[in-house]
């Protein structure tokens, strides 16, 4: 075994929990002793992506340049590091609450109306249809139910009729961020909407960082069937070393989250989760959103006194 072999299992090591072992490639080994090659060699044995991998290995070998010594138990946790435009563009999104709580997304207007009436404080409308007359409508039904309430709703996709009817802000997807001009993304930021941007590791996170976000949400954390992931679930520990990365900024855990997993999810120092089932599968929406509010309250105090 060589030494930079020897060197690149020991870092593999030194950072096992951030790996996704179904993912890895086991065979991934340094072009050289820089350490962009080790970090590369490193990230894809612990089962990063390619486009992730690039990222930590720049943000590795600019972490060594800076410091002036190469770290291999050092994982880059300086956004400087990682690109070199941290602060975003000139002209961010409208800023919302770094702790949005619990963020309901909901398939109807009726929904955002029942889970508005029960005080969660995020919701997002994520309604389905190719119709776009049910589509605008469904939109204006939405806001109009959270009317009078201290209730932030988002949007799922169709910006221009959430610019249209007055929404809070809109939530996109990566794929729906390929589709966007820069013209349209600074519509939705002259009407004053908030956006939320879907991320699922870091090449998308830092590409999401640059548009100004108002919040940026980031997994997928655990399994989940709603939808069709281009990555294994990331699990906890990536979740803690994206929201360290980002904790200027407020974070949203996505994909899979149920109750059970409140604590662990409120100790890597997110400030809001977000859930489907959970809620309009349950039993008693109401009550079960009203136990989320409640055990998300105590998560992030317990949190907040470890600190």
């Amino acid at each position: 075994m060589t030494d930079t072999d020897t060197l690149v299992k020991t870092m593999v090591q030194m950072h096992a929990h951030l790996a996704l072992p179904s993912n890895a490639d086991a065979s991934a080994a340094p072009a050289s002793h820089q350490p962009a090659d080790l970090a590369y060699a490193c990230a894809r044995r612990l089962g990063f992506i390619a486009a992730d991998a690039a990222c930590i290995a720049h943000a590795w070998a600019q972490q060594t340049v800076r410091s002036g010594r190469f770290d291999p138990t050092a994982w880059p946790m300086d956004l400087a590091d990682f690109t070199p435009a941290p602060q975003g563009p000139a002209q961010p999104f409208a800023a919302c609450p770094h702790d949005l709580g619990v963020y309901a997304v909901l398939p109807s207007a009726q929904w955002v109306a029942r889970m508005a009436e029960a005080g969660v404080g995020t919701l997002q409308l994520r309604f389905k249809s190719t119709d776009a007359a049910a589509i605008r409508a469904e939109i204006q039904a939405a806001v109009r139910a959270v009317e009078g309430t201290t209730c932030r709703l988002f949007i799922n996709d169709h910006w221009q009729q959430a610019i249209d009817a007055g929404a809070y802000g809109v939530h996109l997807g990566q794929e729906d961020l390929d589709l966007l001009t820069p013209e349209q993304l600074q519509t939705i930021r002259l009407a004053g909407l908030r956006l939320g941007l879907s991320t699922h590791g870091y090449a998308e996170m830092l590409r999401a960082h640059a548009a100004g976000p108002s919040y940026m949400a980031l997994g997928a954390v655990f399994p989940t069937t709603l939808k069709a992931m281009a990555t294994p679930p990331q699990g906890l520990g990536r979740l803690g070393a994206y929201a360290q990365l980002l904790q200027h900024k407020p974070l949203v855990a996505i994909g899979g989250i149920g109750p059970e997993h409140l604590p662990a999810i409120a100790r890597t120092g997110v400030g809001s989760f977000a859930v489907v089932r959970a809620i309009t599968a349950a039993p008693d929406p109401e009550q079960a959103a009203a136990e989320l509010q409640q055990l998300w309250r105590s998560a992030s105090k317990e949190k907040t006194a470890e600190l």
